[in-house]
């Protein structure tokens, strides 16, 4: 869907990111995978880099999709799903004695016997009914000693922030939902299920609900003459804003009880169930695709990796994930062989940092590469906090170390200009490391489906992918020294790009950007490993 021209869509565009990222103009199929000198766009070179790779013996490489579900039975992905060889199947005995029974697939974090947690709070509204009770009714002249004090105001800015990511989802959801409903008139009147811009053009009415939601629809069948993915966009919007009403930001909800576990504990690992797809697997489907697609098949889609198995866990609802389930997730896919960690999501606030960062020092003293995805507000992360981060912190907040195997991810279009980053990418000169396809890309979605996403979501696993790739190929590479390669192989972006900072745009050099200044590339990543290998000998 393109960028919204009308009033009411400029508005609810401030609320929906979904709205804002796709282009006018659309890619070569698959464009991740190819070339810039040789395809003209600003994909990672991915089968240029496998030419590189044929007389080479690969070994299997487990990257674990901490996520909100992974079908792990759709067609293109079925045959790189990791299996717990050591678990019988549907016997519901912990045959392994890991702490998780049945766990063949991997494991979920939010669910248990009794069902799978879908939706849950944004940790904004969670931390708002935590200090509620206390600071509620307290006022700025109420004495309060040094802690509490700090809580206050913490507890003050909270809800400055829930007012308006409130007020912001109700504007949205009224729009939305009326939107919808006097396009359903006009589309009923009409009588065809796939009406044409010439028969929105033809109809005529008086309404003036009716007349504004013409405006849009000519307006965006002019740049894309589908209407049912117009209308596809219309729907989503309105279950985005309900979604966010009635749970993300709805004090009164709470998940948790369908987990059972003792939310209080951070340090409980043992609870969940082995649905790995959860209620919505579409995020983690897509995500893994981009991963590690079966490139051989001659159905659907190549992912970055050629023998790589995909380990689902699934730790992200429809809202926030919480710390405690991320730590664990992460502790798992360690304990069971991962040596790549996919993290596509994140959060403005963190409500337990120290059982993270724990988890994280876990995974750097086990050799694994922790991959995240920056996010997708437009924002320099340098200033703005997004969790988790690489960045250990002490009980007051202040930065106490970083963890070396960790890549922030940005995201990248396909044009070599201005326009290289997504619009929606989140950025920081210190805390990204390098940018990666992260636009339209197409990949797999539950049901043996394909459709295109946009997202940081999207780059970092083509980050994923490619660690492990390298890690398949070159097993003698550390984690810190497979970032390193691919730090060190980023295309170098040389002309100036444009970004949002504070409402405005401006031109800055990549180098603003992230640490690399580049975008990832396999072919020089393999060059570059193959040469360090032949040093080792």
């Amino acid at each position: 869907m393109t960028l919204l021209k009308n009033l009411l869509y400029l508005l609810l565009l401030l609320s929906f990111p979904l709205l804002g990222s796709a282009q006018n103009d659309k890619p070569k199929p698959h464009w991740q995978h190819l070339d810039l000198k040789e395809d003209a766009v600003f994909g990672i070179s991915t089968d240029k880099a496998y030419q590189l790779l044929k007389n080479k013996e690969p070994i299997p490489v487990i990257v674990a999709v901490i996520d909100g579900g992974i079908d792990e039975k759709h067609e293109d992905l079925q045959d790189v799903m990791w299996q717990n060889k050591k678990e019988i199947q549907g016997n519901n005995i912990d045959d392994d004695n890991n702490g998780y029974t049945d766990d063949i697939y991997g494991w979920n974090f939010i669910g248990s016997s009794i069902g799978n947690v879908h939706y849950d709070n944004l940790e904004v509204t969670r931390l708002i009914r935590k200090y509620k009770p206390k600071y509620g009714s307290v006022l700025n002249s109420t004495p309060l000693d040094e802690k509490e004090r700090k809580e206050f105001e913490t507890y003050k800015k909270l809800i400055t922030v829930y007012m308006d990511k409130l007020q912001r989802a109700q504007m949205g959801q009224t729009n939305y939902t009326m939107l919808k409903k006097y396009i359903d008139q006009i589309v009923e009147k009409i009588g065809k299920n796939e009406p044409s811009l010439s028969d929105f053009e033809k109809y005529e009415t008086k309404d003036e609900g009716e007349q504004k939601a013409l405006k849009i629809i000519k307006s965006e069948l002019k740049d894309e003459p589908s209407f049912s993915k117009f209308y596809k966009n219309i729907k989503e919007g309105v279950d985005y804003f309900n979604a966010q009403v009635n749970y993300h930001l709805n004090l009164e909800f709470n998940s948790r009880d369908t987990v059972g576990d003792n939310y209080a504990n951070s340090s409980e690992r043992y609870y969940g169930n082995n649905d790995i797809a959860g209620p919505d697997a579409k995020h983690g489907t897509h995500v893994a695709g981009i991963i590690g697609a079966v490139r051989d098949n001659s159905i659907g889609i190549k992912g970055v990796a050629d023998h790589v198995l995909i380990m689902g866990v699934r730790a992200v609802p429809d809202g926030d994930e919480r710390d405690k389930d991320v730590a664990n997730s992460i502790r798992y896919a360690v304990d069971n062989g991962a040596k790549v960690i996919n993290m596509s999501f994140g959060k403005a606030y963190s409500w337990d940092k120290a059982v993270v960062d724990s988890a994280v020092r876990y995974a750097m003293s086990k050799d694994v590469l922790l991959v995240h995805a920056a996010g997708n507000d437009s924002k320099n992360i340098d200033k703005e906090k997004n969790y988790p981060s690489q960045y250990y912190a002490d009980s007051s907040g202040l930065i106490t170390g970083t963890a070396a195997a960790w890549i922030e991810v940005g995201a990248s279009s396909w044009k070599n200009d201005e326009d290289l980053p997504a619009t929606f990418s989140n950025y920081g000169k210190k805390s990204v490391d390098v940018f990666a396809p992260g636009v339209d890309i197409n990949s797999t979605i539950p049901g043996s489906k394909y459709e295109e996403n946009s997202g940081t979501s999207m780059a970092a696993p083509v980050v994923s992918g490619l660690a492990a790739l390298i890690r398949s190929y070159y097993p003698q590479f550390s984690a810190v020294e497979v970032k390193d390669i691919i730090m060190k192989s980023v295309t170098k972006v040389s002309h100036r790009v444009k970004i949002r900072e504070e409402g405005a745009t401006k031109k800055v050099h990549f180098n603003e950007l992230c640490v690399s200044g580049g975008v990832v590339n396999a072919y020089n990543a393999i060059k570059l490993a193959a040469e360090r290998a032949e040093k080792m000998k």
